[in-house]
Parts: C-alpha cells; sequence; structure tokens
C-alpha cells in the first residue's frame, strides 16, 4: 500500500503462502525497489537544478536493504548511515516525501520528522519522544537512532543499542520497563559501507560486540570503494569478512556468524537475513552479513562523477549487476511477473514519485512564498520612490522560489537602507522582521537540549544536611555512598568503564558496588572509550540511564568524535526527537604527568554544547551534581578532581537526595578588591592564597562556577564586579582556553566590561602539558604563588603607592 510515498515490505513465511501470495509479496518489494531508485534520480536532478543544497543516495542497494526490511521488526533498531533510504522506506521509518522535505531542508517536524531540516537528506531517524520530552511506547515502533554524516561513527552507539537487550534480556528487574523491551527480545541492525570498515571504531565496535555478545546485526554494504579509492587500499585481502573470520564463533567459545551474500540476488538476500536474524534474536550472538558486488549507479554523491574513476569494464559490470535489473529478470524467469507488468510499475513509479516529489517541495515553499509576498508588500509601502528599496523590493518579486534567508536578508537590506527616514509603514516591517527572528530561532536553533518535563531545571533543589555527629570520610568514600543510594533508588542505573566494576575504579568510587549490585549493572569494560561512550548512548537511546565513564579526562580525546558528533547533537539534529540521557564520568585536572594533568576545557567547551558540563571542586559538590543528573533527562559530563579522593569531606545525612542545580554558581569567599572566579583543583588554591593576600591588604572574592554549560544564570559574577569592578578568572587549561569562554560569558553576556575599571586578567597553564613531578606541576600550572602574585600586580596596576612592584 502507498500513501504520501509509504510503502512497507512484509515479512515472508513460505510454509504458509500460496504462489500467488508469494508473487503478490515479491512484486510488491520490486515497486519499493523502483520506487526507491526513482527518488535517488529525482533527487539528484533537484540538487543539480539548484533546489537542493546537496545529495547522496542509497541508489544500487535497494534489494539487499529490502531483503533486510524483512526481518526488522517493532521493537528492533537501527544504527545506519546515509544509504539506508530503501530500507527506510520499506520498513515506514520514512516517507518518500519525508526523503523529499529533508532534501530540501523543510524546518517542520511534521514535513521531516527525521530532523526538521536539520540534516542532509538519507539522515533518519525515528521519534522516540512526545512533545513534553517523555517517551513513547518504543515496543510498538520500528526505530531508528538518528544518523549522522561521519562514517563509521554509527558503529559506537550500535554497541550499547544491543547491549540493552541483554541487559533487559537477563535483568529480571528491568521487566517494569514494558514500554522499551520485549524481554531483550530485540535485534540492533547496523549498516556500514565497506570503506568505512577501515575506520578504528568499527574493529572497536566489532570486538566489543563479540565480548559481549549482544543481538547485533551488521550489514557491510560493498560497492568495492569508498568514493574513489578501490578496496584494494582499504581492506586487507580487499574483503572484511575475509579478515574478520578469527571472529567466527566455534563450538564451545564465543563470536560472530558471518554471512557472505551478493547484493544482486534477491532470493539469496532473503534466505541469508531470515537465518541471520533469527540467529541474532534467538542466540543474542553478533552477526556481520557482507553484502558483496554491490553497485553504486549515481556515484557516491551530487558532487561528482564515478565515470572519473572506474574504468569502463566497471562501468558495464555494474550496469548488468545492478540489483534491480537483476531482480527483475529473475521475476520474468521465475514467472513472477511478466516484462509488461514490470513495465507498468516502472512507469507507475516515475509519475507517483514525480508527484510526491512536487508536492514536497510546495509544502516547502508554500509559507516562504507568504513571507516573500508580505516583505515585497511592505518595502514597497514605505519606499517612496526610493530607487534603492524599490530595487530590493523588484528583486525579491523576480526571484522565483525565493528561500528564506533571501527573504529575510532583502527585509533587513531595507530597513538598514532606510533607517534615516522613519516611518509608521517602516515599522510595520521591523516589527514583522523581529517576530521572524524568534520564529526562524525556534526553527533553526532550538532544542540543543530537550528542555522537557524530565529537565535538570526542572529537578527540585535539595541542601544537603548534617547533624552534629556527620561522618568526616575520604570524598571517595562520600562519592560511593551516593552512587550505592542512587543504584538502590533506581534499577535503570548501570555503570561500565575501565577498571570500574572488580575493583570499583582506580580511585574506588564504586568500590564493592558489583559485589552489592551485580556485574550486568556495574561492569568492567575493555579499553575502548570510543565504544565506552557509543555504549551508554545505546542504552540511553533505550530507555536506562548509563554511567559511562573515562578513566581520565585525558582520554576523553579518544572519544571526542563521538561525543561531539553523536551524543552532543542529538537533541538538536532530531528538534528533541530523540535523548540520550548518558552521565559521562572522569577525572581530571591535578596530578602528575603529560597524560594524566589535563584539562582540556577550551576544547571540551568547544565541542560539546549540548552537553552539561559539571565541574565540581570537590566530592560532596559532584555527588549532588549526580543526584541531579539521575532524575534529569540530559546529558552530561562530570570532571571529578583527581586530587580530591582522599580528602576529608563531610558526609550529608541525605547523601543519594540532596541536589547541586545546574548553572547556579557559588560564592565562596566574600571580598572588596578583586573578583576571582575558578573551579575545580584550582579553587582550593585561590583559597589557600587568600589567606595570605589578606595578610598582604587585598581581601578577594571568590566565585565558583561550579558547571561550565551552563554557566553562572543567576549572573552572580556581573553582582561581584558591581562590588570590585576587577576580574581575574584562573583554570588550569592552556591560555585562552576555558578561561577565554569564562570571560566571554562575563563580559559580554553578562555586560561585565561596564562594570570594570582595570584590564580584566586570566591566570591559566603553560600552553604545554605538565611535565612529569611535582616540579612538573609547580612550573606549569597554577600556583599559590602564582595567584597571589597576579592578584598582587593586578592591585599594583590600580594603587601603585599602596602596593609596590614585587620584583623592581
Amino acid at each position: 500500500m502507498q500513501s504520501e510515498g509509504k510503502v512497507t515490505t512484509n515479512q515472508i513465511d513460505a510454509s504458509e503462502l500460496s504462489f500467488d501470495d508469494f508473487k503478490l509479496i515479491v512484486i510488491n518489494d520490486y515497486k519499493i525497489a523502483v520506487e526507491s531508485r526513482q527518488a535517488s534520480i529525482l533527487g539528484r536532478r533537484e540538487v543539480l537544478t539548484g533546489k537542493a543544497k546537496f545529495g547522496i543516495f542509497g541508489d544500487g542497494k535497494e534489494v539487499p536493504q529490502i531483503a533486510m526490511a524483512r526481518a526488522f521488526k517493532k521493537g528492533d533498531w537501527r544504527s545506519g548511515y546515509y544509504r539506508d533510504q530503501t530500507f527506510a522506506f520499506a520498513t515506514g521509518i520514512s516517507t518518500i516525501k519525508e526523503f523529499f522535505a529533508q532534501l530540501y531542508a523543510n524546518p517542520s517536524v511534521e514535513a521531516d520528522p527525521s530532523s526538521a531540516g536539520r540534516q542532509m537528506n538519507c539522515h533518519f531517524a525515528t521519534r522516540s519522544l512526545n512533545d513534553d520530552g517523555s517517551w513513547k511506547d518504543l515496543t510498538d515502533i520500528k526505530n531508528c537512532s538518528s544518523d549522522i554524516a561521519p562514517t563509521g561513527g554509527q558503529m559506537a552507539r550500535l554497541v550499547g543499542l544491543a547491549y540493552a537487550s541483554k541487559l533487559f534480556k537477563q535483568n529480571p528487574e528491568l521487566d517494569y520497563l514494558k514500554n522499551f523491551s520485549v524481554k531483550g527480545n530485540e535485534v540492533a541492525f547496523g549498516t556500514i559501507g565497506n570503506a568505512s570498515t577501515s575506520e578504528g571504531v568499527f574493529f572497536e565496535a566489532i570486538n566489543a560486540a563479540g565480548v559481549l555478545q549482544v543481538p547485533m546485526a551488521i550489514s557491510v554494504w560493498d560497492d568495492g570503494y569508498g568514493i574513489s579509492v578501490p578496496a584494494k587500499f582499504q581492506t586487507t585481502k580487499e574483503d572484511i569478512s575475509e579478515i574478520l573470520k578469527g571472529f567466527q564463533r566455534e563450538e564451545g567459545t564465543n563470536g560472530y556468524e558471518i554471512f557472505k551474500v551478493k547484493g544482486w540476488d534477491y532470493p539469496a538476500l532473503c534466505e541469508t537475513y531470515e537465518r541471520a536474524i533469527n540467529i541474532c534474536r534467538e542466540e543474542h550472538v553478533p552477526v556481520l552479513i557482507h553484502v558483496t558486488e554491490v553497485t553504486q549507479p549515481q556515484g557516491h554523491s551530487t558532487s561528482g562523477s564515478h565515470e572519473r574513476y572506474k574504468e569502463k569494464d566497471r562501468l558495464a559490470w555494474e550496469k548488468e549487476h545492478d540489483c534491480i535489473i537483476q531482480m527483475r529478470k529473475w521475476m520474468i524467469e521465475s514467472a513472477i511477473a511478466t516484462d509488461e507488468q514490470l513495465n507498468e510499475i516502472e512507469s507507475e513509479a516515475k509519475r507517483a514519485i514525480k508527484a510526491i516529489q512536487k508536492e514536497a517541495w510546495d509544502e516547502f515553499l508554500v509559507n516562504i512564498k507568504q513571507e516573500q509576498g508580505q516583505v515585497i508588500k511592505m518595502i514597497h509601502a514605505f519606499a517612496d520612490g526610493n530607487a534603492a528599496l524599490i530595487k530590493i523590493a523588484n528583486q525579491l518579486a523576480s526571484t522565483p522560489d525565493a528561500l528564506r534567508r533571501e527573504v529575510l536578508s532583502s527585509a533587513r537590506k531595507a530597513i538598514r537602507l532606510s533607517v534615516s527616514t522613519p516611518s509608521a509603514d517602516r515599522d510595520v516591517l521591523v516589527k514583522w522582521y523581529l517576530a521572524q527572528a524568534e520564529i526562524n530561532e525556534e526553527k533553526y536553533s532550538s532544542k540543543l537540549f530537550t528542555d522537557g518535563k524530565e529537565s535538570p531545571f526542572l529537578v527540585d533543589q535539595v541542601d544537603a544536611q548534617y547533624h552534629e555527629d556527620s561522618k568526616m570520610l575520604d570524598g571517595r568514600e562520600l562519592l560511593n555512598a551516593c552512587f550505592d543510594a542512587n543504584f538502590a533508588r533506581d534499577q535503570r542505573l548501570v555503570a561500565f568503564g575501565e577498571d570500574l566494576g572488580h575493583i570499583g575504579d582506580v580511585n574506588q568510587g564504586f568500590a564493592g558496588l558489583q559485589a552489592k549490585y551485580g556485574d550486568l549493572r556495574i561492569t568492567d569494560t575493555g579499553i575502548r572509550e570510543a565504544t565506552i561512550i557509543g555504549q551508554g548512548i545505546g542504552l540511553a537511546l533505550r530507555g536506562l540511564r548509563p554511567i559511562a565513564e573515562i578513566q581520565y579526562l585525558d582520554y576523553l580525546l579518544y572519544a571526542l568524535n563521538i561525543l561531539s558528533d553523536d551524543l552532543a547533537s542529538l537533541s538538536y539534529r532530531t528538534k528533541a526527537g530523540q535523548k540520550a540521557p548518558v552521565i559521562v564520568r572522569t577525572r581530571g585536572h591535578r596530578l602528575e604527568g603529560v597524560w594524566h594533568s589535563g584539562s582540556p576545557m577550551g576544547m571540551i567547551l568547544g565541542s560539546l554544547r549540548g552537553m552539561h558540563i559539571c565541574v565540581p571542586r570537590n566530592m560532596t559538590q559532584a555527588a549532588g551534581m549526580y543526584n541531579t543528573l539521575f532524575r534529569a533527562d540530559e546529558p552530561a559530563l562530570v570532571i571529578e578532581c583527581l586530587n580530591g579522593y582522599r580528602l576529608k569531606e563531610k558526609l550529608p545525612d541525605n547523601v543519594g537526595e540532596f541536589t547541586v542545580p545546574l548553572g547556579k554558581a557559588e560564592l565562596i569567599k566574600e571580598g572588596t578588591a578583586i573578583t576571582v572566579v575558578t573551579y575545580g583543583s584550582t579553587l582550593r588554591i585561590v583559597e589557600e592564597a587568600a589567606e595570605e593576600l589578606e595578610q598582604l591588604g587585598i581581601s578577594i572574592e571568590i566565585i565558583d562556577p561550579q558547571t561550565l554549560l551552563p554557566f553562572d544564570t543567576d549572573q552572580l559574577c556581573k553582582k561581584s564586579l558591581q562590588k570590585t569592578n576587577k576580574l581575574l578568572v584562573i583554570d588550569e587549561d592552556v591560555p585562552g582556553g576555558g578561561t577565554a569562554f569564562i570571560l566571554q560569558q562575563i563580559l559580554e553576556e553578562q555586560q561585565g566590561y561596564y562594570l570594570l575599571d582595570a584590564q580584566p586578567k586570566t591566570l591559566t597553564a603553560k600552553a604545554h602539558r605538565p611535565p612529569y613531578g611535582s616540579d612538573g606541576d609547580y612550573f606549569s600550572k597554577p600556583s599559590v604563588d602564582d595567584v597571589i602574585e597576579a592578584v598582587y600586580a593586578m592591585m599594583n596596576e590600580s594603587k601603585p603607592d599602596q602596593f609596590p612592584e614585587l620584583f623592581k
């Protein structure tokens, strides 16, 4: 059946089908294939004629994707890449009309449910959430995690999507989560191009899934190339399944089932997928289906032609082995359809897809044309013979199929050119433009976070409670008590990372908790940072609450692409259609040496917009932040102070309940001379320096922002500057790193610039990583001496008589 370009396939059970029924199913599959091909052909034309910016399509992979779609059930998940349009059509994950809406970047969720025009075409996603951010029943949906363009990047989250099925199957305490799983019966389907199997994250994911033994089904679409680079430069032996033979399971051992099938052989593909997915689903064994001899009739993308790099013999072979041509031939030979019947299907497909494309294009333009007409009319209303204004209006009127940017740019230019001739009619355009600015902010820049009913900003603030005899514990013990209380409270919580399980992490924050809660909930992993994060994303997409531990902040770099490209952008690129409330736990700042004392906050702040960045100064604050995040549904990075685990702190009576609100800075010490803003491990150094500064007659005010994203939402820094008029920002990042961000927030966002009577200063680490040893730390990161002298120098500039130069 077809409705607005929606045609889906059906599973084949040959034992219950008559030949006539079988023929109808196969003919329907052929119809899906040719309609998808027509969508690719017409989509390419739309790019080349300028209606769309860029196109990448799934032509040549139609038949294997239909076979894969047959095995895909409600509750299953896909984590694929940008060649899977036929699979999306065949499963109902997308319609052809939605495909074209995305090609045109229609910013409507209704038109493009996958991304609201924020992603390039063929980047699919199902909407897992209701408008208030609550979960839908994911067992009643054929689920698709939001695609990303970086090749291989989808593999990391695929591990987590499959691992969730294992947890749902083996942990009976999760049975109450009826909307997320049917006893772990779901398979996670992954797709990847043969060239992208050269990526490190592919091998990392393959190994992780083999160790975990999870129902993960990888399909490799092998067309022999990676854009223009042939397989001989991509893969050892030019064959990914050949080099993965060591992963093939044998009797009594874990491993994979590996299958190989030609991409143009429809009956073999259907048989292979049915067999492979049954094993995957029933035995919870990962499978790899290597689909070879796939073609790419239109080349890699609209940016070039594959005739430039393929030999004539190869092009001729591809034309002959086009999967649709081969399926057509088989259908005629098997008396499933006649040549005339198939001709009719093909002709109808061309007509139907053209009509769907036109409808999608008209719907994309309808609001823009209305805005275009409004702007033309408003400019003429106050042009009053002004040639420049009339020219703007006429140029806009003569622009067929104008885009919204052209409409808004014309309005803005007219407003600028008429600034010296105010009028009531001009005011109408200004008012219209300001209203449109808000509307377009929502269209193009909203939902960096889900902002649903479980937002961390809606979590009640609960103060830490103490009594006279509250215990003084090591910081690590306080954290341990916090995790213990929360794992007892919420069965959805799971934690995993290197050395996290058996020994309770390298700093003992999870000591003894695996024995208490079991190795399904608190788990060791291999050294594989990218898929530790991916494991968290997949679990979170399926309704669990993962804590993904990266052992040291320096090691975050090995997972940065997954954090930045996938997790941080998830809510934005789906316009709050999906969420993954992963808590990434790590530790950093002060310790010893190049690899264990990193504080790359500028890198983190620049790449992880869409995650909350928590920088607690001690373990009490860290626990309060965890308590907030465990009750919310947005992703966060929590950076514990590496040198704080053995410092004594008072244990709150409500250690698993008190909360630290995100974005709320804290006044640590009142002062009058200078506002010092710092966080994490340097805060204790600043507190120590403050004592000697008091002896020198300098009273500093110390503010801890606590979180950098969001930053000081109550503008405590600005309030402090109203008193001190001087600002010093201190951290352990490189010069121009985290401190530059903090300055931008205070001086620009909070307008603190206008409150200063002296140049704002920063004190940071050196540009290099810290060398090993205590001396290395002293000479490369801010010390107490550095803080005292930086503050003193600022006082010397303003009051040289009272504070003479130190080193003159």
